[in-house]
């Protein structure tokens, strides 16, 4: 797995790069600013970027600019956002798609395994998001009509769906039977009007769908 890192702290950014290296991972850039890591990506071609949200100049939104950026000019590239922050602004455009996307706090961040386990489902094509990301992003706007219908515990299991979570993995989270997650699941997917489809993806789209209600709303 090749990766690009866009972070502004040479110390946070030279201590990642060690930590990543020291379990077999390619890191093919690691850069401080947004236009530094566009130039990186189409130099490199790397399998995932690891963008900071504050970057220079003004430390406020260019480095989620880029990832949008990224998106939009490199399909196939995975996508993750690493940050102190959570910026609720360009969420639906980063979950257009949602395959090869993820949002991680780095207070949260406990275990770099984890994390490179996160970079991998990214840049395979998979989703990665805090349940803290999550929750935030439900808490944007109240008026979100589609989610309204939706029950506390199946908030709950939308946030672990999203996160990436298998069903078995959020039946042990909750000491629950894999058969009672997918009925919340099921019953999830039927309020927010999401059938059957090909590429499966109904789990990130189920979030999508409230992000899309919040924007229309605000």
């Amino acid at each position: 797995m090749r990766v690009v890192i866009a972070e502004d702290s040479a110390l946070l950014r030279d201590g990642l790069v060690q930590l990543l290296q020291l379990r077999g991972v390619q890191v093919a850039a690691a850069v401080g600013d947004a236009e530094a890591l566009l130039a990186a990506v189409a130099e490199h071609g790397p399998d995932v970027a690891v963008v900071d949200i504050r970057l220079p100049p003004t430390q406020t939104d260019e480095g989620v600019r880029a990832a949008v950026r990224l998106r939009r000019d490199h399909p196939g590239l995975g996508v993750l956002i690493f940050s102190q922050y959570v910026e609720t602004a360009y969420a639906a455009q980063l979950l257009g798609d949602p395959a090869g996307f993820g949002y991680l706090l780095k207070e949260r961040v406990v275990d770099i395994g984890e994390f490179v386990a996160a970079m991998e489902r990214v840049a395979g094509g998979g989703t990665a998001l805090d349940p803290e990301v999550v929750a935030q992003l439900f808490g944007a706007s109240r008026r979100a009509r589609t989610l309204d219908t939706l029950t506390p515990r199946e908030r709950e299991v939308l946030a672990l769906m999203a996160e990436g979570r298998t069903n078995h993995a959020i039946a042990a989270a909750f000491t629950v039977s894999e058969r009672a997650v997918e009925k919340h699941i099921a019953n999830i997917f039927a309020k927010l009007d999401l059938p059957p489809s090909e590429t499966g993806n109904r789990r990130v789209l189920a979030v999508l769908r409230y992000l899309k209600a919040s924007e229309t709303a605000s």
